[in-house]
């Protein structure tokens, strides 16, 4: 059984998807493109989910993003089936797109670590030896330039989505958002603090190309690949998957944001005992989503009302 999660309304998120066994199903091209540009601005506008950030790979997504209204599972559901079944469609795929592991939700708990997650999302095509500068990268992606300030636009795909049904607007548009923590008279700060982070990462990657012998593949190339063929890099066994971040050299915050995760499940688990011994009044920390959202259980929230 997984470790029960906390969904707070406001968090910041570091959210990433695998497509199964690393295909390359997602490999950038005008259609697919579109089709995550279109599915993500309907999906946020649907769910309140604000945008920071975003870089899609060939065979993964990574999000920065602002979970507003406290529906973050609502959003991710509704927002990977979209690109699920338009894949499907355009890539005529037969069986699931996404890999089987549940996908990696991480709170970042300061704003160092904001910085340093919407930089590492920016860096993905260079750390993986695809492009040598994020600005490169044919797929979906964010300048630095844009954070907080930029749109993406997508008209609607033509494959999957009835135009007839009026949920299914002719042009969408996903603006991005600053975090919730920066006021828009610091958005330039945020935005040196992100380049800076993003070059030291691009050196990172550029130094481990370099030692292995590498070149990078160019974006000529990424575009070029079968999205029917696999990534053939070596990729170790996945170790833990994070549930919050909190950045470099802040181990006061890492200390404090831990202490509240194991109290939340802590009181998550009592309140889950005496719920299935049959006490239907119990109260689950605030946070519970699954319980709250499919078994109707009440929250504690005398935590908020003082």
């Amino acid at each position: 059984m997984s470790q029960p999660r906390e969904i707070a309304a406001g968090a910041t998120y570091l959210v990433t998807r695998r497509v199964l066994r690393r295909h390359f199903l997602l490999r950038p091209d005008a259609a697919i493109n579109q089709l995550l540009v279109y599915a993500l601005a309907v999906s946020t506008r649907r769910y309140g989910v604000e945008v920071h950030a975003l870089c899609a790979m060939s065979t993964h997504l990574h999000l920065v993003v602002t979970d507003v209204q406290g529906v973050l599972p609502r959003f991710l559901q509704y927002f990977h089936r979209l690109v699920a079944l338009g894949t499907k469609v355009l890539r005529e795929w037969e069986g699931p797109v996404w890999d089987h592991e549940a996908t990696s939700v991480v709170r970042l708990m300061t704003p160092a670590a904001v910085v340093e997650k919407i930089a590492y999302v920016l860096a993905n095509p260079v750390a993986a030896g695809l492009v040598r500068h994020a600005t490169e990268w044919p797929g979906v992606k964010v300048h630095v330039g844009e954070l907080g300030r930029g749109e993406l636009r997508a008209t609607r795909p033509s494959v999957y989505l009835d135009p007839a049904n009026p949920q299914w607007v002719e042009e969408a548009t996903l603006p991005l958002a600053l975090p919730p923590d920066i006021a828009p008279e610091d958005a330039e700060s945020l935005r040196r603090q992100v380049a800076a982070e993003l070059e030291r990462q691009e050196e990172l990657a550029h130094a481990d190309v370099e030692r292995r012998g590498l070149r990078f593949v160019g974006a000529e190339q990424v575009t070029k690949n079968s999205p029917y063929e696999r990534a053939t890099s070596s990729e170790g066994l996945r170790g833990r998957n994070p549930t919050f971040a909190v950045g470099r050299d802040q181990g006061d915050a890492w200390r404090t944001a831990a202490a509240a995760v194991r109290a939340f499940r802590a009181s998550y688990r009592v309140a889950l005992e005496r719920w299935r011994a049959g006490v239907r009044s119990v109260l689950f920390p605030v946070g519970t989503w699954w319980m709250c959202t499919f078994h109707g259980a009440g929250v504690n929230d005398a935590v908020n009302t003082g």
